[in-house]
C-alpha cells in the first residue's frame, strides 16, 4: 500500500450549485470545508478525501435530478449511507458529489402475508428488526453494526453477520430494489415475489458497492421468528482447540444459527466493558445458537455440548434466559467498540478461509505479529471461515503505522494462498483493489468492467471503485492516512 497526495477541490460551477439548491432547498446542501471534512472517509480511515459537496435527498425523484445535473456538468458522484463501511466504498476518489441517503429512512410497506418489506435505503437496520418485532416475522441479515448501518449500505455491500452461516447474507434476503441509474434514469430489479423471468439482476446488483447506481428502495424477504433458541458459550484453553470445535460441528452435520470466536485479547476488552463474566485466563471462547423447533433445538445443543467437550472445552455454559442471550448477543456484537480499552487505534481486516484452514489462517495470523511486534486480537464469523483479525497500534507513530500495513497486506494474501478470499463482507473499495488481480485473472477482470460500463458508461458514478484502472489501483487522488478507530461489520 502506497501514499498518494490529496486530489485538488473540482470547480464547482456556480449553475451547478444553483441547480442542486433548486432540487434540494439550501437545508439539503453542504458545500463548507469545515462540515465536509466529517464525510473524508467511512470506517477505512486510511484513505481520506472530502467531497467538494455533500447532498440529501429526501425522494428518488429529488435523487435522480441530482443524478442528471451532475451528468449535465460531467461532475462525479458517489452514494453514502451511514458510512460504516470498511473498505473506503463511499470515498469520493477524485471530489465531486456525494449524495447521502440518510433523510431517506421511511419503511414503505410491510406485507406479512406475502413475506416481505420495502424500505428507503436509509433505514437502519436494527429499526426494520424493532419494527417487526412481535409479529412473528424478521429481517435476517444482523451485521455487527447494525445499530447504525443501514439497508442501502447492507444492499451496497452484500453485508453478512453472525447470522449468516445458517440464514446467509443479504442478497438471499432482497428480492428487488429501485435504483436511480447513472443517467439519472429510474429502474426497478426484481419484485415482491420469489423469483422473476430473465436475467438475475437482483442478485447482480446486490453487492455493486455503488458502481451501478443508487438504489433508492429495496425490496427485502421477510423470515419467519424460530419458535426457540438455545445459545451457548464454550471456553477453551486454546485457540486451537476452539477452531477444531467449529470444524467438528460443522462436521458432524450441525448448522447452528451462529458460530462466533472471540480470543483472549477480545475477552478482556469485553469484560472491562461490560463485566459479563467472561474467564479472563481463557485462550477463547465460542459464542454459539441453534434456532428452530422446540423439539428440534434442545438435541441440537446438547450434540454441540458435547462437541465442545470432547474437543477440549473446559466448560459450556448455557443462556437460560432471554435477558442472559441478549446480553451475550450484546457483547459480540459491541466487541470492536470496545476494543478502544485496549488501544489508541485498530485497524480491522476481512478475509475468508476454508474452515478447515482456521487454525492454519490463526498461526500464521499470531506469527505475522510477533515478526511485526504488534499485538493482534481476533474476533469472527467462524462458521463461515470469514476471519477479522484486528491489529492494534498507534496512529501517532508513523512506524507502526507502516508496520500495520505490511502485516495487513501479508495477512490477506495468506487467506488468497490457503484457498481463500479477501473479503467476507466488507467489500474492495478502494482498500483492496489491488488484490483484484491476485484473485483474478486478466480476462475475468476484463468481464467485470464490460459489465460496470454497461450500466455506468460515463464512469461518473462511484468512479475508481472495486476494479483496478488502467494498471493502478485506483487511489492515486487520495490522501493515505494512519488508521483511526474501525467501525465493525
Amino acid at each position: 500500500m502506497t501514499t498518494a497526495t490529496a486530489s485538488l477541490p473540482l470547480q464547482m460551477p456556480a449553475p451547478f450549485l444553483d441547480g442542486l439548491r433548486l432540487i434540494l432547498g439550501e437545508a439539503g446542501l453542504l458545500a463548507d470545508p469545515d462540515e465536509l471534512l466529517v464525510y473524508e472517509c467511512d470506517g477505512f480511515t486510511i484513505a481520506k478525501n472530502a467531497p467538494d459537496v455533500v447532498v440529501f435527498p429526501t425522494t428518488t425523484e429529488q435523487v435522480a435530478a441530482i443524478v442528471k445535473l451532475c451528468n449535465q456538468y460531467q461532475i462525479p458522484f458517489v452514494p453514502r449511507g451511514a458510512g460504516t463501511s470498511l473498505a473506503g466504498g463511499c470515498l469520493p476518489v477524485g471530489g465531486g458529489v456525494m449524495i447521502t441517503l440518510t433523510r431517506m429512512r421511511k419503511i414503505v410497506e410491510v406485507n406479512l402475508r406475502d413475506r416481505y418489506a420495502i424500505v428507503e435505503p436509509g433505514v437502519v437496520n436494527v429499526h426494520l428488526t424493532n419494527h417487526l418485532k412481535g409479529t412473528g416475522y424478521h429481517y435476517a441479515p444482523d451485521p455487527s453494526s447494525q445499530g447504525a448501518c443501514t439497508i442501502g449500505g447492507n444492499f451496497a455491500t452484500n453485508s453478512g453477520g453472525p447470522h449468516t452461516l445458517k440464514y446467509g447474507v443479504t442478497v438471499n434476503h432482497v428480492l428487488g430494489a429501485e435504483m436511480v441509474m447513472p443517467d439519472g434514469a429510474i429502474v426497478e430489479i426484481g419484485g415482491p415475489v420469489e423469483d422473476s423471468p430473465g436475467y438475475d439482476l437482483t442478485g447482480l446488483f446486490v453487492g455493486h458497492e455503488g458502481t451501478f447506481g443508487i438504489c433508492t428502495k429495496v425490496i427485502v424477504r421477510l423470515t419467519r421468528d424460530p419458535a426457540a433458541y438455545r445459545t451457548m458459550l464454550g471456553v477453551f484453553n486454546s485457540v486451537q482447540d476452539a477452531t477444531q470445535t467449529i470444524s467438528n460441528i460443522i462436521g458432524a452435520g450441525i448448522v447452528p444459527a451462529a458460530l462466533e470466536l472471540m480470543d483472549q485479547g477480545i475477552i478482556e476488552a469485553l469484560e472491562a466493558a461490560f463485566h459479563f463474566g467472561f474467564p479472563l485466563d481463557a485462550a477463547a471462547v465460542l459464542l454459539i445458537e441453534v434456532d428452530g423447533l422446540e423439539v428440534a433445538v434442545d438435541e441440537e445443543a446438547r450434540k454441540i455440548i458435547d462437541i465442545c467437550r470432547e474437543t477440549g472445552a473446559r466448560e459450556v455454559r448455557s443462556a437460560n434466559t432471554a435477558k442472559e442471550r441478549l446480553l451475550l448477543w450484546k457483547c459480540r456484537k459491541q466487541a470492536f467498540g470496545a476494543i478502544g480499552r485496549l488501544s489508541p487505534s485498530y485497524c480491522t481486516q476481512d478475509g475468508v478461509v476454508p474452515r478447515t484452514k482456521l487454525p492454519e489462517i490463526l498461526d500464521f495470523i499470531t506469527a505475522v505479529g510477533e515478526r511485526h511486534g504488534l499485538r493482534i486480537v481476533n474476533v469472527f464469523h467462524a462458521g463461515d471461515g470469514n476471519i477479522h483479525p484486528i491489529l492494534l497500534f498507534d496512529e501517532r507513530n508513523a512506524e507502526q503505522v507502516k508496520r500495520v500495513l505490511i502485516a495487513s497486506d501479508e495477512i490477506l494474501n495468506k487467506c488468497i494462498d490457503l484457498g481463500g478470499s479477501v473479503t467476507g463482507e466488507h467489500g474492495i473499495g478502494v482498500e483492496k483493489i489491488n488484490f483484484m488481480s491476485k484473485l483474478f485473472a486478466p480476462h475475468d477482470l476484463a468481464v467485470m468492467a464490460k459489465v460496470r460500463a454497461a450500466f455506468n458508461t460515463g464512469q461518473l458514478c462511484s468512479p475508481q471503485k472495486m476494479l483496478p484502472t488502467a494498471g493502478a489501483c485506483g487511489m492515486e487522488h487520495i490522501e493515505r492516512k494512519a488508521p483511526g478507530r474501525h467501525a465493525a461489520m
